[in-house]
């Protein structure tokens, strides 16, 4: 069943639906005209991803539907860098709250790299048959070490994020 909710920031404009739509919510505008409420279907694409524009105080704005979902059902705050909305299945077109969920932007770069681990910082090296862990920071790549565990590699890159 298709539940709508607020929109932070734009509560009494707009909702967001669990399956991944966006509406307009009916009302008057600034001149006092009515405005119907209608579902908005996305107007632009930035690289795959479906965006709507929102109005308020006469200014617009492009925003992702992910994020809009995420905004009215996660709490999600669209910083742009720390933590973002990542689609579980890779698939930027599948905007439904199931497929959705809030990751750093680092575990998000590295989660569908092939040949590499789950966990960020973490890959397989061929040659020593080991998971080997490592970090960058300040633009330097920091080794964590070697691991016969890939959950052992991660918990010391883990351990390593904490320090940070």
């Amino acid at each position: 069943m298709e539940e709508y909710r607020d929109i932070k920031g734009y509560e009494g404009l707009y909702q967001a639906s669990n399956l991944g739509n966006v509406k307009s919510i009916s009302r008057k505008d600034r001149l006092g005209r009515k405005v119907e409420g209608r579902i908005l279907k996305p107007s632009i694409k930035n690289r795959r991803y479906d965006m709507c524009i929102l109005h308020k105080n006469g200014k617009a704005k492009g925003l992702k539907v992910s994020q809009l979902v995420a905004m009215a059902f996660l709490n999600h705050e669209p910083c742009g860098q720390d933590i973002v909305v990542d689609h579980k299945d890779n698939d930027p077109s599948n905007n439904r709250l199931e497929n959705l969920k809030l990751i750093t932007n680092r575990e998000n770069c590295s989660k569908d790299k092939k040949g590499s681990s789950q966990y960020a910082g973490v890959s397989w090296n061929k040659a020593a048959k080991k998971w080997h862990s490592k970090i960058w920071i300040n633009g330097k790549r920091i080794y964590l070490g070697s691991f016969k565990d890939e959950l052992e590699a991660h918990k010391a890159y883990r351990q390593k994020m904490q320090t940070i």
